[in-house]
This record gives C-alpha cells, structure tokens and sequence, in this order.
C-alpha cells in the first residue's frame, strides 16, 4: 500500500489530527505514506514524522488548476495506489480519481453533528460516493447513515485512536496546582462553552481557588467575543484563561486534574482519548459514540445542557482527590487498550484491502 492522508488544514481539530495520526501511523507499516494539506498548514505540521511524505499545496479556490496539478504530480511520482479523503476534502480526491482511475478513494467521515445527521445535506456528496472504494466513520450512527445514503457499500466503523507527539513547546498554565479543569476544544458553538461558564461559575463560588483552562483554537470571531464577554460579564477572569492552540497536549493534559467536554454534538471525540491517555477523569455530555464506551468509571456522563447534574459530577471529583486518581487510572487503562493504534491500523489496511 501506498497511501496518502488528505486535508484541508493542519490546524488543531479532530479530523486534522486524525490525519496526521494515520500518515504517521502507516508510516512505520506501509511502503509508502504520506500526507498533502490543501488549503493550510498549522500546529500539527510539527508533529509530522520525516517518514511520512509531506506536500501543503496552498489550494485557494474549490477549482484551483495549480494546486490539482501539484497534488497529481504527487500522486504519480509517489506512485500512490490509496489516498484517505478527510471529510470535505473528498472533493479534490475525486477530481485526482478522474484522471488517474486505478487511485482507491478511502472517505473518512468526520461529520461532528451526527445527533442532526437527518438536517445533513449530501446531494453532492452522494453522487461522489460512486467514486468512493471505502469509507470510514467515527461512530455507529455515522456508518449506519452512510450505509442509508451513500452509494459506495463498503463502510466500517474505526474508532479514533490518540498519537501524542511531545513537542519543545513550554506549556505554563496559570492558577494552582493540582486545582485545574481542562476544556481541550476550539472556540465554536459546537462545544458550547457557555454551558462551561455557567458550569464553572457555580464551581468557583463553591471552589474559589479552583480554575478552568480552555485550549483550542480562537478565530477571533462572533462566538469568541461572545464567550470572553461571558467570563467579564460573569466575573470569571481570575479563574477562567483563553489559551488558543497549543501543540503539547500531553503536557497540558499532565498540568490538569479533571477533563470536561460540554458539546451539543460530536463525533468520537480526540480530546476525549487524550484525557483517557493523560490518566484524568472526565466530566462530559452523552453526545456522538460517547455513550457507547464511556461510562462512570471513567468520571461522569450526563444529558446534553443538564447543568446542574453537570456541576454536581464535577463537584464530587473536586472534593474527593482519591476518587478522581482512581477513575482516571481506570480510564488510562482503558482508553490504552481500546484506541490503541496497532489494533486500529490492523483493521484499517485489512478493510481497505
């Protein structure tokens, strides 16, 4: 197998990770593997092993003549046999297809609000998933769907597995020690951090010298003003920091105590691996493949937008340090048993046989 990972950025979010991981992953099993970001490079670049065959082909337009030729050259020097199309960017795997027909395509499917998959439009989608070999979802309900929808029959569904990648970058979180929350996702309505406010407004009244980190990335946009608005207007500001994007995750992970995850919908989400991974308890919404494998043992599951049962999971870790080591052992253990890479990238080339 000669295969190449592709995505539109490189920035920190679930899909690009997942990029970088495979191409790094497969790397150190294929003959070949490689990675083209389109549009924008990012954070993740840096944590792009030299054995995987890297190209950004700064792509401006959906029809970029340039940018379709750099990326063929790519294809036909490299002799590429499959490439692995990240959610939108299947468009452009596609347009490669048609002029080098013997390519396999291999959709891996991202999709984030698969509680509304039903509102998901795919007309344009379904008519390029007659060029699609395989797909790929990252929950049930999306492979359910596609197997509906879609018209190429070959689907399975692969979890998502964590590769951390240790970088020189120096992490220096600011409030006390051993009295830290961690929101690890990028500033969008998706992850609803106004729920998180409310959430840790009430925590800190009852925990003052407790505090909150959010980390992922900030675009500067309406919903951010309107989250940094939220912690003024809240009082929050000594006990609420914005980070953006950091590329040391592990070492964040291993500066906190408790994970949370708020969002209204998701996928199987990254973030919620690397807590697992990092040996933290998590507090988070029963929303995408969460509910099918994690459970209170881990921390806490509850309804999507259920505040107060929500304050009172985190509360109960907060006042009882034995019991948050000892749930985020049990989900360290699991999450290294069950998202591990070698077992997902076994099934990964075996389907895509």
């Amino acid at each position: 197998m000669r295969i190449v990972q592709l995505i539109d950025s490189l920035d920190v979010g679930g899909a690009e990770r997942m990029a970088v991981n495979y191409a790094n992953a497969l790397s150190k099993v294929v003959e070949l593997s490689g990675l083209i970001a389109t549009r924008r490079e990012g954070l993740l670049k840096n944590q792009i092993l030299d054995s995987v065959e890297y190209l950004f082909i700064n792509r401006k337009k959906t029809l970029d003549f340039n940018a379709y030729l750099t990326s063929r050259k790519y294809l036909v020097d490299n002799k590429i046999t499959h490439i692995q199309a990240h959610s939108s960017s299947f468009f452009l795997a596609v347009l490669l297809k048609i002029t080098i027909p013997e390519l396999k395509i291999i959709w891996h499917d991202h999709y984030g609000f698969s509680e509304n998959i039903r509102q998901r439009s795919f007309v344009t989608l379904k008519f390029f998933s007659l060029f699609f070999n395989n797909i790929i979802s990252v929950n049930k309900k999306l492979e359910s769907w596609a197997k509906e929808k879609l018209l190429c029959k070959k689907n399975i569904y692969l979890p998502n597995f964590f590769d951390w990648r240790l970088t020189n970058e120096i992490v220096s979180l600011k409030g006390e020690k051993g009295k830290r929350v961690l929101y690890l996702a990028n500033l969008r309505p998706q992850k609803n951090h106004e729920l998180l406010l409310k959430i840790a407004k009430e925590i800190i009244r009852l925990h003052p010298d407790w505090t909150f980190h959010l980390v992922g990335q900030d675009k500067i946009d309406d919903y951010s003003k309107v989250i940094k608005k939220q912690i003024l207007d809240y009082k929050l500001h000594n006990n609420v920091f914005i980070y953006g994007e950091i590329s040391n995750i592990a070492q964040v992970i291993a500066s906190c105590d408790i994970g949370v995850l708020t969002s209204i919908s998701e996928g199987l989400p990254v973030a919620l691996l690397e807590y697992g991974a990092g040996g933290i308890p998590v507090v988070t919404t029963d929303v995408g493949e969460i509910p099918n494998f994690f459970n209170q043992k881990f921390g806490a599951i509850v309804k999507v937008r259920e505040s107060e049962q929500f304050i009172n999971e985190l509360d109960d870790l907060i006042q009882d340090k034995k019991k948050r080591l000892n749930k985020g052992m049990a989900f360290q253990k699991f999450v290294n048993q069950s998202f591990n890479e070698y077992e997902i990238i076994k099934k990964f080339i075996e389907f895509c046989k």
